[in-house]
């Protein structure tokens, strides 16, 4: 073969790698667009029309301790509505008067006070949860009913805002150093190793010196009456640390969380009861309340170890989406958030889709063993599962936004939204 056709073929083989390169970024495009494009088998639509309802008609069993509602994602506006929703039916029709929050302890008795007649900050209360998928609208109305609630309500009818993750240190680092000095227990230790700037401890400090002054100001303040939130605040620094350590493997890492969670579930329960409440309000993301889930033999998630302890007493909500237009952080950039389409494969969601619900929610224990919808119920299905993150190849491989598990194993009850919409996020900062 002579040069010139040598130089023909290679500039034909270099075009067709150009064009092939450009439908794979095309068709890329266009998954990401348009997630995946479809949406899965259809369950029975006459049953479910039968059993399905709207959230008004949300029970629970007269047993229940814990009401925990899932959410398929952080970053769709409707399952963020949803926990005002559910949880005003649950102040209304059961007495609950605590709502817990996967977040930050501290931060949520920031809000706590906030809803109990405290300033905001500068009218932006959610900042305070340190997330940036709370710093919402839909999480300031929820925040803002509590607090209309409270200016009203008798006494000992409050509402109180908690939250039972120990991500954070700064806020609980502030109010346990705050209930210290009020009760005369000496923080100069703490206040040392403190860095204000970064709101963690100096590096210089190790994290076992660190979790044995946070130790030692606990066990003073535990002698003390009236100082359960402070001793909860310096227990949630010393979870830090322990988590902190831990996620140098990353499934025992999550394990190790969710175990504290559920210790922190615990904590809350108690408090409520003590005040004579028989029954609590959690939210989180469906994988953290779950009946049945695990992370190998690292250990159970939270709402596992809350089901083994507490039976029929806890009742899971599962939630669900037919589609999403989520709003994500984007790759390594978490600063930057953009909008992605996704789809569940959950039969059941597209029922609730084709009976034309918006939100429709299945209670199982109303579904007889003979209907159809049992072979869903109690089989197994891929369902939309989206966590705070976001890579280019979701959409392409949607079993990496879509978890399988049986519905009637992992729930009681589920919500399903046929079209969910991405939320706006206001910066933290």
């Amino acid at each position: 073969m002579n040069r010139g056709r040598k130089k023909r073929l290679l500039v034909f083989l270099l075009i067709m790698l150009l064009l092939l390169a450009v439908v794979a970024v095309a068709f890329g495009l266009l998954f990401s667009r348009y997630g995946g494009l479809t949406g899965g088998k259809c369950a029975d639509t006459d049953e479910f029309a039968k059993y399905a309802g709207k959230v008004d008609d949300i029970c629970v069993p007269e047993q229940t301790r814990i009401v925990a509602l899932g959410e398929a994602t952080h970053g769709n506006v409707e399952f963020q509505q949803l926990k005002l929703e559910v949880f005003k039916l649950m102040v209304e029709k059961y007495g609950v008067r605590a709502f817990a929050l996967e977040a930050d302890y501290g931060g949520c008795e920031a809000v706590n006070r906030y809803i109990h007649g405290g300033k905001g900050s500068d009218g932006n209360v959610a900042v305070a949860l340190g997330f940036t998928l709370y710093n919402t609208e839909q999480m300031e109305q929820l925040i803002d009913w509590m607090r209309q609630y409270n200016e009203a309500a008798a006494e000992g009818e409050d509402l109180r805002f908690y939250g039972f993750d120990m991500q954070s240190m700064d806020c609980n680092y502030r109010f346990l150093v705050m209930a210290a000095e009020e009760k005369g227990v000496d923080v100069s230790p703490l206040k040392q190793m403190w860095n204000t700037e970064m709101g963690r401890p100096y590096d210089t400090c190790s994290v076992e010196q660190w979790a044995e002054a946070v130790a030692s100001v606990r066990n003073e303040l535990a002698q003390m009456e009236g100082t359960a939130g402070a001793v909860h605040h310096a227990d949630i620094l010393i979870q830090n640390c322990g988590l902190g350590k831990a996620m140098a493997d990353m499934n025992k890492g999550l394990a190790v969380r969710d175990g504290y969670m559920a210790d922190n579930v615990r904590w809350i329960l108690a408090q409520e009861e003590a005040r004579g409440n028989r029954r609590i309000f959690i939210s989180a993301h469906n994988g953290h309340i779950e009946r049945l889930r695990d992370y190998g033999t690292a250990g159970k998630n939270t709402g596992n170890l809350l089901a083994d302890e507490y039976g029929d007493s806890y009742f899971a909500i599962g939630t669900d989406f037919c589609k999403s237009r989520c709003n994500l952080p984007s790759g390594f950039n978490r600063a930057h958030r953009s909008n992605h389409t996704f789809y569940s494969c959950d039969p059941l969601a597209k029922a609730s889709k084709e009976c034309g619900y918006d939100v429709s929610w299945l209670d199982f224990s109303k579904v007889p063993a003979d209907s159809p919808l049992r072979q869903h119920i109690d089989g197994r299905m891929w369902m939309g599962s989206i966590g705070e993150g976001y890579v280019p190849l979701m959409p392409l491989l949607p079993m990496t936004y879509r978890v399988k598990g049986t519905p009637g194993v992992l729930y009681d009850a589920m919500i399903f939204v046929s079209h969910a919409y991405p939320t706006a996020p206001q910066p933290m900062n």
